[in-house]
């Protein structure tokens, strides 16, 4: 199974070459990512942690680092004198590493899962623990760890429908790549028991709960929130709902909601985030024909202040703050069945939640805010209309959703901190 899985990963990178290459032409920085991940990691990047023991962190795209950005401040409190090396996958990754960790001493792209690179690099950096962020399982990494018995452990796991039915694909090679990690720090029961399912021994899974709850990179003081509403040519006195993360066939959905919203509150403004900025153009050109003054967030300081009612926000790593000033929040890919993103970001600000019914992906943190009432599900462009009203005419609910979310996340604290005593406990093994 290794064997096939080594040419067919082979035989993907060759077929991609002409996407690198186009690539690598049209998109700005695309040269240097392309470079790293076929193992050309300029010596400067990675001197701070060369060959000296330091705790490698592996976090594939923007919401891995989101949950890795609180356990890297606990290990640099609990273990000051261990460099820590981030690597990512997408340069959405990259630059949100780069934006809100700042205890890190290298952050690098994630090389190629090929059978040499991973073996060259591991041999390169010799880290003296791998830490796998959510559902991070690459095949030859994890073999080059053995072979230079780096212990690995996985921390934040999440494991999904979807992933269950990958891995059950990967049966005969998924026993090897489970045996390789010694501790599974996994964020609910259910993420325990997919995970044992799978093949994990029982002995190493624990829950430690959600780092997300711990994250603080969102947090926006007054005047902050200030500064992010004039940035955006926003009033303080203006209603703001925010949409964040939304997939295709949901904007229709909020931009018909937002026309019912507008009959009641016609200087009310919608912030739109979509989940691939590549189509933040496209959501400004659908709102025009919805009859809305659409602007790009990256545009608005470069054009005239003239009227506006939809920001698209085509910037990265920017939304958790923008939270802050919506009265209430929509979180996307669940009005589709994309399976919902992370409602901790809204929940950090004590905003109200609207999502869909498509949460397959956050079942816990979704059935817990949810029976609490701090979340409310939508089903269509009707009840989300008629929830937002609903919220932005009933103050007391909002405040007792407000209330009930801050509380939820404040007893659910700790994650980063419970990872990192097992870290310890396994540094403290093998030492």
């Amino acid at each position: 199974m290794h064997f096939l899985y080594n040419l067919l990963v082979t035989l993907l990178v060759v077929l991609a070459a002409p996407v690198f290459l186009f690539r690598f032409i049209r998109e700005e920085g695309f040269g240097r990512r392309l470079r790293q991940s076929f193992g050309f990691i300029p010596e400067e990047e990675l001197a701070p942690v060369l060959q000296k023991d330091c705790i490698w962190l592996h976090a594939a795209s923007v919401g891995e680092i989101v949950a890795a950005s609180p356990i890297i401040k606990e290990i640099s409190h609990e273990l000051p004198d261990k460099p820590i090396l981030i690597s990512v996958v997408t340069s959405s990754g990259y630059d949100m590493a780069k934006r809100i960790i700042k205890d890190a001493d290298s952050i690098v792209f994630f090389p190629l899962d090929l059978p040499y690179l991973s073996h060259s690099v591991v041999k390169r950096v010799r880290p003296s623990v791998f830490l796998l962020v959510e559902t991070e399982l690459w095949p030859n990494f994890l073999k080059a760890a053995r072979h230079f018995s780096i212990p690995v452990m996985m921390v934040n796991g999440r494991i999904s429908d979807k992933s269950v039915e990958r891995y059950h694909y990967m049966r005969s090679m998924l026993k090897s790549m489970l045996n390789t990690v010694e501790k599974f720090c996994m964020q609910s029961t259910i993420d325990a028991q997919y995970i044992i399912r799978l093949g994990a021994d029982v002995q190493r899974v624990v829950v430690t709960g959600n780092t997300k709850f711990d994250q603080t990179y969102t947090n926006v003081t007054p005047e902050e929130q200030q500064t992010l509403r004039q940035g955006m040519g926003i009033e303080e006195s203006v209603p703001v709902l925010v949409a964040g993360s939304t997939h295709p066939g949901e904007e229709e959905m909020l931009l018909t909601a937002f026309q019912k919203v507008r009959e009641s509150y016609p200087s009310a403004k919608l912030l739109i985030a979509p989940r691939d900025i590549i189509r933040s153009e496209e959501i400004v050109n659908l709102a025009e024909t919805y009859g809305f003054k659409g602007i790009l967030r990256t545009k608005f300081s470069q054009q005239s202040r003239e009227q506006h009612d939809i920001i698209v926000l085509d910037t990265i790593g920017e939304l958790g703050k923008v939270y802050s000033i919506g009265i209430t929040i929509y979180v996307g890919g669940s009005l589709v069945p994309r399976g919902g993103h992370n409602i901790l970001e809204p929940a950090a600000h004590g905003k109200p939640i609207l999502v869909g019914p498509h949460m397959f992906n956050f079942k816990e943190t979704y059935a817990l805010f949810s029976g609490r009432q701090a979340c409310v599900t939508v089903y269509d462009a009707e009840t989300l209309g008629t929830t937002f009203l609903e919220l932005l005419n009933n103050e007391e609910l909002r405040l007792k959703m407000s209330q009930e979310t801050l509380t939820i996340i404040e007893e659910n604290r700790g994650a980063s901190r419970k990872s990192v005593m097992y870290l310890k406990e396994l540094l403290g093994r093998i030492n």
